[in-house]
């Protein structure tokens, strides 16, 4: 009985040690985490496209009209910065991936918006670049960060104000997550660039590739989630988002990308039921669709939302 009570004890000392483990390396982020002011996604891929990334970040910046903050849902102070290429036009409203941070990963976006003529506001997303907090969820709450935005730039810009609501990577599930909520009527469509179909199978593909057993990690990778994280894995997924979205819904996703297949952005447009486009760039890593196709990425977004 004694050895019996003792094998248990290990064996949830173990668990919950392990899940907290797994807490810390997939989902906490400290703020020390800062990237430098022209540093690089890191991966080779990015390489071959530094200086046009550089130059990039060098044209916005300085040139943003105003940086606003929100509180969140839950209290956290998040950062946004407008960029207005054009009076009273569509604004895009634009969230990077996993880690990253507006300014870097969404700088081609906010250049993309003037050839478009757009205007772009881009947001640091929770515990990333200067908004607060330490805690990554894979779109559970940053979808929730998403309308408060939304309705910011209603506040903010009137009641007329046209938003599309643009994602790369954790940032397009974010959105299409959004979508499948009861949004504003300014809101009049949605951009996701490489988003994964749910926060489950694009974990289960990272544990796969670190040569460990995805059915048997993934519950310890949850329970950290839930326990550490205070927040469900599970909520909500985008297959399930778009289901019920009635947004006209773009997708573009690299056919080269090794980080969020580009079955997942298939998965996810066959699940829309609105209006729908997928463009697929042969030769395009992760998020790289725009700077290896330009011409090619803003034909389609005029032809889709004209």
């Amino acid at each position: 009985m004694l050895i019996a009570g003792i094998i248990l004890l290990s064996l949830i000392i173990f668990i919950l040690l392990t899940s907290y483990i797994c807490f810390r390396k997939t989902f906490y982020t400290s703020r020390k985490e800062i990237h430098g002011e022209f540093d690089l996604p890191e991966g080779e891929i990015y390489k071959p496209y530094k200086d046009i990334m550089v130059n990039w970040m060098k044209e916005i910046k300085g040139t943003e009209k105003a940086t606003y903050t929100l509180t969140s849902f839950d209290g956290l102070k998040l950062v946004g910065r407008y960029y207005e290429n054009f009076k009273n036009a569509e604004i895009e409203l634009m969230f990077h991936g996993y880690r990253g941070d507006a300014k870097r990963d969404l700088c081609g976006g906010v250049q993309r918006c003037k050839v478009l003529g757009r205007n772009a506001f881009i947001v640091d997303q929770r515990a990333c670049g200067d908004s607060d907090g330490n805690i990554i969820t894979f779109g559970i709450n940053e979808k929730k960060d998403c309308i408060s935005w939304i309705n910011f730039l209603i506040n903010e810009f009137g009641d007329d104000v046209k938003i599309i609501i643009t994602g790369i990577s954790m940032g397009a599930t974010t959105v299409l997550l959004a979508a499948g909520e009861k949004l504003p009527k300014n809101v009049i469509g949605v951009l996701a660039d490489c988003g994964f179909s749910s926060a489950k199978e694009i974990i289960k593909k990272t544990i796969k590739e670190m040569n460990l057993p995805p059915n048997l990690a993934y519950p310890l990778v949850y329970l950290g989630a839930k326990i550490y994280g205070n927040f469900n894995l599970n909520e909500s997924n985008a297959v399930e988002a778009v289901k019920k979205a009635y947004l006209p819904i773009i997708y573009f996703h690299g056919e080269s990308d090794n980080f969020v297949p580009c079955e997942m952005s298939k998965i996810n447009y066959n699940a829309t039921i609105s209006k729908k486009k997928l463009i697929t760039i042969k030769k395009a890593g992760h998020g790289l669709c725009y700077l290896v196709e330009p011409d090619t990425y803003v034909k389609e977004l005029s032809n889709f939302f004209n």
